[in-house]
């Protein structure tokens, strides 16, 4: 692997866990970016605890820890990613936003860094295409939450070389991830599963085949699932699923799987998008279901 210095922007949920695992299990200078320095803070903040946690759980010594901390550098400034050898986008899901920050991208980093997104929903050739430099973009698409997440999807569209696939993908492996291999497609390969099973229980409910409960009951203890879909749709956020089906439905009309059922938008227009708002499908105290 040639990459040495990364880049990620944006130091929010998944960006600091990005930025982590590059500098403490692959060892990796790592420069973040972030729009203003409260969320800077904040992220770097975050970094720093999850470090200190993996020093209190023995998985971790101070001194590893520390040089992990001391190889990330936070910056407000695009240009400081110029010299970057990848650089690694995890911003809001926007895509006329992340379209616009790619066409800055394709200017200011250097003509062989590598551009990667995040994303979990958006095709990645529209971003490469804005870039300028369809050849040097792929997906790498972490899970939440990314210290101890194993997965990384590597998404390859038609016009990312070989090189550039390999890269990415010694990259994750460097990181501590298990790389699976994508297509440009809706949902890579995790979430054009996951989505659509979200919706098909919702739609089940809207039916008054069963109630939430019973779904994640019957997910939980019929297929060993960790979580039931109603439950992981509060905790993913009802707007966050919403968004995802409505920009799939949008670019794939002729797909009626990716149709938004009504009832998540009627919980959506009612302010009801799951944990972080303390009420979705389930009402919530905190981290657990009321």
């Amino acid at each position: 692997m040639t990459i040495q210095k990364v880049g990620v922007i944006g130091c929010g949920l998944m960006g600091h866990g990005i930025a982590q695992v590059a500098a403490a299990q692959a060892g990796l200078d790592v420069i973040v970016r972030e729009s203003n320095q409260g969320a800077l803070d904040k992220g770097l903040g975050r970094v720093r605890k999850s470090l200190d946690k993996l020093v209190e759980k023995e998985k971790l010594t101070k001194d590893a820890a520390d040089a992990a901390f001391g190889r990330i550098t936070g910056t407000l400034e695009l240009d400081d990613l110029a010299d970057c050898d990848l650089v690694v986008e995890a911003i809001i899901e926007d895509l006329d936003i992340k379209r616009d920050l790619y066409q800055q991208l394709g200017k200011i980093c250097k003509p062989e860094a590598i551009l990667a997104s995040n994303t979990s929903s958006f095709p990645i050739i529209e971003m490469g295409e804005a870039s300028g430099r369809p050849e040097r973009m792929v997906g790498l698409h972490f899970f939440n939450p990314v210290q101890l997440m194993k997965l990384v999807e590597v998404v390859k569209t038609d016009k990312t070389s070989d090189d550039v696939f390999a890269e990415a993908r010694a990259f994750g492996e460097a990181c501590g991830k298990v790389p699976v291999a994508a297509s440009d497609t809706p949902g890579f390969v995790v979430n054009r599963l996951l989505v659509p099973y979200m919706a098909e229980s919702i739609r089940m409910v809207e039916r008054g085949d069963a109630t939430p409960a019973d779904v994640d009951a019957g997910m939980t203890l019929g297929c060993g699932y960790p979580m039931g879909p109603f439950t992981l749709t509060d905790y993913v956020g009802l707007d966050t699923t919403l968004s995802i089906l409505e920009g799939w439905a949008e670019t794939y009309p002729d797909n009626p799987i990716f149709e938004p059922p009504a009832l998540l938008k009627q919980k959506v227009a009612e302010g009801k998008l799951g944990r972080k708002t303390g009420e979705g499908f389930y009402k919530w105290d905190g981290d657990k279901i009321a």
